[in-house]
């Protein structure tokens, strides 16, 4: 009789943290004849220090630079590098930050390009912005994520407006080694096609990360977006509710019909929290077996819902939506009490733990300590999938061995 050994919880994985790119990123990698209009950091009179891109200046909030300040030292305004922490800009420097808060590895997400690489999108010169994407790609794998081999999870982002080179970019990251793409959890907002386009504008987005195996993480906030209550709510309640962003996603998604054509996609709702999956998840069950006879009919309020807008490519008759969900989706949460109660629900094999770093939702220094102290009462081994264990087999990436402990 052999007993399991009981996991080593001294350590976790990140999926969702940020670079805050330091000033050589465009300049260095684009054509020579490009850059001076590529973005780039400039002393500004009137700004002070802002990144510069055909008609933008994008300064650098402070609340993206928080790690290590007081709490009643953060602020949204801009802040210089000369104030950052180095961990925020170098990917060298960070590892002595991700050491001290047992963050063995970490996925980042962008911040000039924001999110999804909505910047480029909305640029003018599409040459230029492809250009830009590649350079911040080649940035990201090659000196972000290659500086320390294993501690650092490649995510990228592509040229949202061309799903077809979007598609060849996936597949020439997947081949350098990304281990996932960076999509909008709803890209109406941002003048794009939804995720339902009839034409199925995204196909050769997802059938490329398909393929690659690449996971479609989709930040939250990735919609360019600020959910407002009423017109003049208060902006913390605006802020508390902004994971209504995330559960949004999840259902159109699920009720989408991709996975149904996608039988391998795998989405990642990344900063969303967890512990509103089990209502969600409840709820949409309930309008499936109480609703679905008259939406798969067509008809609606005083008329019919046209073609194929009361289910778009969703087969009903052959969808099961709690094993689409367990099958396709990863929630990630930074600190979840309600979320980690509910495991049973949400799935053990569903869920990845994130630390922020370096914004100001970010529970560094203290990540380990304070995952350690919400998992307690959770069994070592779920924990374990929870730190770590989850992230390594859906990114499919190999940690470097823990750094040795003083």
């Amino acid at each position: 009789m052999t007993t399991m050994r009981t996991p080593d919880l001294n350590w976790l994985i990140s999926v969702d943290d940020h670079v805050i790119e330091p000033g050589h990123v465009w300049t260095d990698r684009v054509p020579a004849k490009y850059r001076d209009v590529a973005p780039r950091l400039v002393q500004d009179a009137e700004h002070g220090e802002v990144w510069v891109y055909e008609d933008r200046k994008v300064p650098s909030s402070g609340l993206a630079a928080s790690a290590g300040r007081k709490k009643e030292e953060f602020t949204p305004n801009a802040i210089p590098y000369s104030e950052m922490r180095a961990g925020c800009y170098d990917s060298v420097a960070r590892l002595e930050d991700m050491d001290r808060a047992g963050i063995l590895a970490s996925l980042c997400f962008p911040s000039v390009p924001r999110f999804c690489g909505q910047l480029f999108w909305e640029a003018e010169d599409k040459e230029l912005a492809m250009l830009c994407v590649q350079a911040y790609n080649d940035f990201m794998i090659d000196e972000w994520c290659g500086s320390a081999p294993g501690r650092y999870i490649p995510l990228v982002i592509v040229p949202l407006w061309d799903p077809k080179a979007a598609a060849k970019e996936i597949e020439r990251t997947a081949a350098k080694g990304a281990r996932g793409v960076a999509f909008s959890e709803n890209p109406a907002p941002l003048g794009l096609p939804t995720i339902h386009d009839p034409k199925r504008y995204w196909d050769p987005l997802f059938a490329a990360a398909q393929e690659t195996e690449l996971i479609v993480c989709m930040h939250v906030g990735s919609s360019s977006t600020m959910p407002k209550i009423s017109p003049n709510s208060p902006f913390m309640a605006n802020m508390t509710w902004g994971a209504n962003r995330t559960s949004g996603a999840l259902l159109e998604w699920l009720f989408s019909g991709i996975f149904q054509r996608f039988t391998s996609l795998k989405i990642a709702l990344s900063e969303g929290n967890i512990g509103w999956i089990p209502y969600f998840l409840e709820r949409a069950e309930q309008v499936l077996d109480h609703q679905r006879a008259w939406i798969q009919r067509g008809e609606a309020f005083g008329g019919s819902l046209e073609g194929k807008h009361a289910v778009g490519s969703l087969d009903l008759d052959n969808f099961d939506l709690r094993q689409t969900y367990h099958d396709h989706v990863f929630g990630c949460f930074i600190d979840d009490v309600h979320g980690i109660r509910n495991l049973d629900v949400i799935g053990e094999d569903n869920v990845m733990i994130e630390t922020d770093y370096p914004h100001s939702d970010s529970t560094w220094p203290d990540c380990i300590k304070l995952a350690q102290e919400r998992l307690a009462d959770v069994d070592p081994h779920v924990a374990y999938k929870v730190l770590r264990g989850n992230a390594e087999r859906v990114f499919r990436f190999t940690p470097a061995d823990p750094p040795a402990t003083a």
